[in-house]
Formats: structure tokens, sequence, C-alpha cells
């Protein structure tokens, strides 16, 4: 800027007013900037000195804890990020997304991240990228939890929605399965036969479990590392073809619920009247199943987020949740013939 103002023979304020408050200079001094700014390749000031200079950035950091195909891939991360977006629409800013994945670069990327507050995709109480959001003196609105003051939290009753979803799904059955969420930032899928939830970091997963456990205490649990249906499908594949295999799953999300259906389906096993099964989340999958499913809106809870997140102020916002009831947990009037599930 200081050359440009001594090509142009201006002041250095002028430069500045130039780029910075045209109003504040006349057409006349303006043109002559422009033209020495020009001639000399200079742009214009650096965004993030100005970004210094103001303390603040225009942007929200949305840290994913997830590879960043995901927030592409999964419907419900997809929802949740549309309705950050639409908050950052109607107050002018911009969004940053910071996929997150348990490496050493985690914790630089999100201190060093240009933004003016956080929300964070649900992660463990541990997780090391908390602190440096912490350090980072920015507000944070944390979705699912973990609960930790100084930060807001957007949540939903997972462990209520669990009982009762749970509670239709297991009704008639005598070898019940939970369709897990990873426990832990490790990823270790495979089949459990006792699990304490109490000993899980993942606030999702631990809720889930407590409310499907506290309704069937004999319940298996198979632990997908992601929310994959494929997976899910494999999982669920070998279960069915062992001995003592399932009559009924409770799925955490109806995308690995979806891979669970597939997994049946090959082995022609009829849903409800062999198993039963449910999701989480009311997916478009799930209408067109016909899945019994917990109903949440999770691009409101990313509006929740997102306002609580640039209030800068902490609040706990309970978001609404309801069970729809459909076909796939019908089990008595499938065998009474009528084939339609009952109203909910």
């Amino acid at each position: 800027m200081t050359q440009v103002a001594a090509e142009a023979g201006v002041s250095v304020m002028s430069v500045s007013y130039t780029y910075g408050r045209p109003e504040r200079v006349s057409p006349e001094v303006r043109n002559r900037v422009l033209q020495a700014a020009e001639r000399l390749g200079f742009a214009g000031p650096d965004p993030r000195a100005r970004s210094l200079r103001r303390g603040r950035s225009g942007t929200l950091g949305v840290v994913l804890g997830e590879h960043l195909t995901y927030a592409f891939d999964d419907p419900q991360a997809t929802a949740f990020l549309g309705g950050i977006a639409e908050v950052c629409a109607a107050e002018g800013l911009g969004m940053t997304i910071l996929p997150t994945s348990g490496s050493d670069d985690d914790v630089q990327r999100v201190r060093e991240a240009s933004v003016d507050a956080f929300v964070v995709w649900t992660t463990t109480a541990d997780d090391p990228v908390l602190d440096a959001i912490r350090s980072a003196r920015r507000p944070a609105a944390l979705h699912q939890g973990p609960q930790l003051e100084g930060f807001s939290l957007v949540y939903v009753d997972d462990e209520a929605a669990a009982a009762a979803v749970s509670a239709i799904t297991f009704a008639r059955s005598e070898r019940p399965l939970i369709l897990s969420f990873p426990l832990d930032r490790r990823r270790q899928p495979g089949l459990q036969d006792v699990l304490d939830p109490d000993t899980v970091p993942y606030p999702v997963t631990r809720n889930r479990l407590r409310g499907m456990l506290a309704t069937r205490p004999d319940a298996r649990v198979l632990v997908c590392s992601n929310n994959d249906d494929a997976e899910a499908e494999r999982l669920v594949a070998e279960v069915l073809d062992a001995p003592h295999l399932p009559d009924a799953i409770a799925a955490m999300g109806d995308r690995i619920a979806m891979g669970a259906l597939r997994a049946a389906s090959h082995r022609r096993l009829s849903v409800p009247e062999d198993l039963a099964l449910s999701g989480w989340d009311d997916s478009a999958d799930a209408r067109q199943h016909d899945l019994t499913t917990v109903h949440q809106d999770l691009r409101d809870q990313g509006r929740e987020c997102a306002r609580a997140a640039i209030a800068g102020t902490p609040v706990s916002v309970r978001a609404d949740w309801s069970i729809e009831r459909r076909a796939s947990t019908q089990v008595a009037e499938r065998r009474e013939g009528r084939g339609v599930p009952s109203e909910p």
C-alpha cells in the first residue's frame, strides 16, 4: 500500500480508503490509486489482515468429526449442514467445514482456522479439538454432546427416544440385536454379547445404548465402524449366517438399517414376520421402505447450532423427536393376514 501511495502521489490513508471506504475519497483520487495499483500488480489489501484488524473473519467453522466426503455422502449430515448454511446466508457469513479424523493435524487445523465461532458435530469429552477451541477463546455449539461448561449444546433426548423405539421393535423378540454406531474414536466394528453403555465415550452411542438396553438388557450389540449401509449389510449378514440369529434389530440410524434390510432380503427373511426392524432419522429411505424409525429434524438442529454459536452466549437447546411406527415392526397385523401396519 505504501508503494501504491507513492506511485499515485497520495497518502497511504487514501489508498486504504479507496479499498475499504471508497466514499471517503474523491473519484479522481480513487482512479489514480486503482491505476497505480494495476501498474504495480497490487490486487488490494490482504483479507486476512483486514480480519485481524476487525477482530472477526465473517466465517463460521463446522468441525465435522468425519472425513470431508461424509458431508456429501450422508443424508443426515447434509441436512444438518444445510441448516447451518441457512443461518450463515441470512447473517451474511461464510461457512468453513473442518474435517477431523483423529490425526495429529486435527488440533492444528482447528486452532489455525480463520473463523469467528464453531459448530461441532458430536464427539467425545476428551477430544483434543475441544481444548483447541477453548484455547482459541471462540464460542462453540456442540451437537448432541458432550455437555461441557462454556459451550452451547443442541441435543435430542436420545436415551428416551431409544427406549421408545426399541420397546416397539423388541416387543415380541426372543433374540434382540442392537445395530450400533461406533463406540469411540477407534471405530472398531464387531459383535458384543455384553456391553456396559457407561463405558462408551461417544455421547450419541452411549445414550442410545442406555435406552435400548434398559428395554432389553439381553440384547446383543453389533457395532459398525461408520454410519455406512454397505458395512452394516456385511456385518448383519455374518450374524444372520451364524447360530442364534436375531429376530429383531433396532438400528441407530436409517442408513445402517437399510444395510440390515438388504442382508435380510438376500437370505429370504421376511420383515417383520422373521425379523422386526427399526431405524433412526426418518429419512426418505425409511419412508420408502415403510421402516419404523425415530423422527428428528437435523436441518433445524443445524440452524439452532449456528444461532447459538453466532450469539456466543452458552445455551442448552433440547430438540423434539417422535416415533414413526410403520410396517417393519407390525408383526401381529401381518400374521393376521391384513398385510398393512396399524395406525401409529
